[in-house]
């Protein structure tokens, strides 16, 4: 008996799950679904640490300029927290994108590499944070079990957990492994750096001294720079503006403060310097784009997610 591939065996257990455009959470921790039923444009969004797939259809997710393609039968991962830019290359209504993401744990992919002996590749150049890979037969084994359990609620707490950890193994055995190894190395250079995101997320208010930032991750300044632009397609400084404008942005949208509260809330002293600097990111002034998202209540509700 010949096996269905993955693509049509994905789209198939999605479809019935996403009966309209949107992003939709499951019961399983970590995984949420899509749909989009019309090619869009590139949409700011941050991605977290995951793997991306679509049964259906055609996505690029845009980092620092250079574009990765993804469809039925090649998958996004990111092993860092990217600022980037998704688009929605190939769907329709009656033929929609749909998939899935993942989000990765990165403490469960330092404990199955311990566990399993891999190596963790420290020195290896691993160029962007993201990377399109190659699915295998084991690793669609293991997600076609993952997405099954979402008809049956009450094994997800029990079984839910065991085939993650599967997955993250398996994913660690694809043409993509190298690069999640490397970010959970202590002291190999992409760790450094996502010990480095993780300080920006948390005081992107502050002002930003690139050497304590570098001293603080255990790096030289000109070493932290060159792979933090590596990693992320931008300088740790445009990274910081990045969060601080998205924040801005769902301070306006969400919370409803005008536009130079907005801009003080996050760290600016300027509001005719947020308003610049916000319409070189989004295209357009702050209360002009606010006032489009409330007229689409999809990109507002999808505003700051993962670039599903």
């Amino acid at each position: 008996m010949i096996s269905t591939p993955l693509p049509h065996k994905l789209a198939l257990n999605i479809d019935p799950r996403v009966s309209a455009p949107g992003d939709f959470e499951t019961a399983i921790p970590g995984l949420s679904l899509f749909r989009r039923d019309q090619p869009a444009p590139p949409s700011v969004c941050m991605v977290e640490p995951s793997l991306i797939l679509v049964g259906r259809g055609e996505k690029r997710l845009w980092v620092g300029g250079e574009g990765y393609s993804y469809d039925p039968s090649r998958f996004l991962v990111t092993s860092l927290d990217l600022p980037a830019n998704s688009e929605v290359m190939l769907a329709s209504p009656e033929q929609p994108c749909v998939g899935l993401v993942l989000k990765l744990d990165v403490s469960m992919l330092a404990e199955v590499i311990t566990k399993s002996g891999l190596p963790a590749r420290r020195h290896q150049t691993m160029g962007t944070g993201a990377g399109i890979g190659s699915m295998s037969s084991a690793l669609e084994g293991a997600l076609d079990r993952l997405l099954a359990l979402l008809d049956e609620p009450e094994a997800i707490p029990v079984l839910a957990p065991l085939i993650l950890r599967e997955i993250h193994y398996r994913l660690l055995h694809t043409d993509q492994g190298s690069r999640l190894r490397q970010i959970t190395a202590v002291d190999g250079q992409g760790y450094r750096i996502a010990k480095a995101i993780d300080w920006l997320k948390v005081n992107y208010t502050e002002a930003l001294r690139i050497d304590d930032l570098a001293a603080r991750v255990q790096m030289s300044s000109p070493t932290f720079h060159h792979h933090f632009r590596q990693l992320t397609g931008m300088s740790p400084l445009q990274y910081q503006k990045w969060l601080r404008l998205n924040e801005a942005r769902r301070l306006m949208l969400v919370e409803r403060l005008d536009v130079s509260r907005a801009a003080f809330a996050v760290g600016y002293e300027s509001p005719s310097q947020f308003s610049r600097e916000y319409g070189r990111l989004f295209g357009t002034a702050p209360s002009r784009d606010i006032a489009l998202l409330r007229g689409h209540p999809f990109e507002a509700q999808a505003l700051g997610t993962v670039a599903n």
